[in-house]
């Protein structure tokens, strides 16, 4: 009988699956920068790659009980356009955002957030530059930033905010149903949890 390192509700999550994606994952030109099995590290790979393994399950469940499809999911870019929207969402999340359904479901669980208009006016105040261009100086030098009018500048700054909510609530969307539906069995904790001895950053 097949180990089992995790639970999603009634479903499980085999160890074999998490042999599968770690193969897959060092079959790829990452394998050089990734930890040699059997490390402290190494471990914290695969406990990571259960937290993916055990989020796809939990999206999927959410797809199933909602009854979306993949039909008309945004693209990945469209939801992760550059480095800091993925460092704000997550790797787990942002793998998860791979798939197409996943990102069906994240336009179904976002779907109610919205910015006021406060936001965009405080976010503007802060940033006044932010959405500006550039004054072109003698000889066509690019010069010093200039601050875009509010007006102009209101429909960049309200999709950035956006965006980034959203990004925001998917990501604790899936904290809150992993906690409600996800059990992890000793050897397979989460590999930020402080009380597996793999974990090694202390404060």
């Amino acid at each position: 009988m097949s180990t089992v390192v995790a639970t999603v509700g009634d479903d499980a999550v085999l160890v074999g699956e998490v042999d599968a994606s770690e193969e897959r994952l060092r079959a790829t030109r990452l394998a050089t920068a990734l930890p040699r099995p059997g490390t402290s590290e190494g471990r914290q790979l695969r406990r990571w790659l259960v937290q993916v393994l055990v989020t796809a399950r939990v999206v999927t469940a959410e797809a199933v009980a909602a009854g979306l499809t993949a039909h008309g999911a945004p693209t990945e870019e469209e939801l992760l356009p550059d480095v800091p929207a993925r460092l704000e969402i997550g790797s787990v999340a942002a793998a998860a955002l791979e798939e197409e359904l996943a990102r069906a479901v994240f336009v179904h669980v976002t779907s109610g957030v919205a910015v006021t208009d406060r936001e965009i006016r405080d976010y503007n105040a802060r940033n006044p530059f932010r959405f500006g261009g550039r004054a072109v100086g003698a000889g066509g030098w690019r010069g010093r930033p200039v601050e875009a009018a509010f007006e102009d500048a209101r429909g960049e700054i309200a999709e950035h905010l956006l965006a980034s909510a959203r990004r925001r609530e998917f990501r604790r969307w899936l904290d809150v149903r992993r906690a409600e539906l996800v059990h992890l069995s000793p050897g397979y904790e989460h590999p930020g949890d402080p009380r597996q001895p793999d974990n090694t950053h202390k404060h």
